[in-house]
């Protein structure tokens, strides 16, 4: 077995024994490993993401009359509801949202949309929820025209998602 699959064993079995105890925080050491513990990350290491679930078992959501998946969730604190959106790469946030959690703009972007080309700014939030998960910092982008937030691939690709007949599964990888 070489080291990398070593390593992956490793990450899995603290997943596997640490889910059911809350939440995880995904570091990064100064030498740029991953860690992944159950304690905030330390000044010495840098926080990735973090992600926990107050019961260990898996977010199921339904279809809606339109097709879409919807979760109820919180940026910062502030109550809103997201499109689950596999097509977005990240995290995208409306103006107004943005405003009354406190985002402030790090980078105005230009990018490419199903709707054409639109100016964003990038974010960091520093806490959001949905469901039983919470993650820190996370990637985000605002989008002024936006009218609805989605929760994209940067948060998804985090968890195991299944989709069958109608419902939408998310849980702890």
């Amino acid at each position: 077995m070489n080291k990398y699959s070593t390593a992956l064993l490793f990450v899995i079995a603290l997943l596997a024994s640490t889910a059911s105890a809350g939440t995880i925080y995904k570091c990064k050491s100064p030498q740029g490993a991953l860690l992944y513990q159950e304690k905030p990350c330390t000044e010495e290491t840098e926080s990735v993401s973090s992600w926990g679930s107050a019961s260990g078992a898996p977010l199921v959501m339904h279809q809606s009359n339109n097709g879409h998946y919807f979760v109820d969730g919180s940026i910062n604190d502030q109550n809103l509801n997201f499109v689950i959106d596999t097509g977005a790469t990240v995290v995208a946030i409306p103006q107004s949202i943005a405003n009354a959690a406190g985002l402030a703009c790090q980078r105005q972007t230009m990018v490419q949309t199903a709707n054409g080309l639109t100016r964003t700014c990038t974010t960091v939030i520093k806490k959001l929820k949905f469901g039983t998960f919470t993650l820190t910092n996370v990637e985000a982008s605002i989008a002024p025209n936006l009218g609805q937030p989605l929760l994209g691939m940067n948060v998804l690709r985090q968890f195991r998602v299944e989709q069958d007949s109608g419902e939408m599964r998310l849980s702890i990888k």
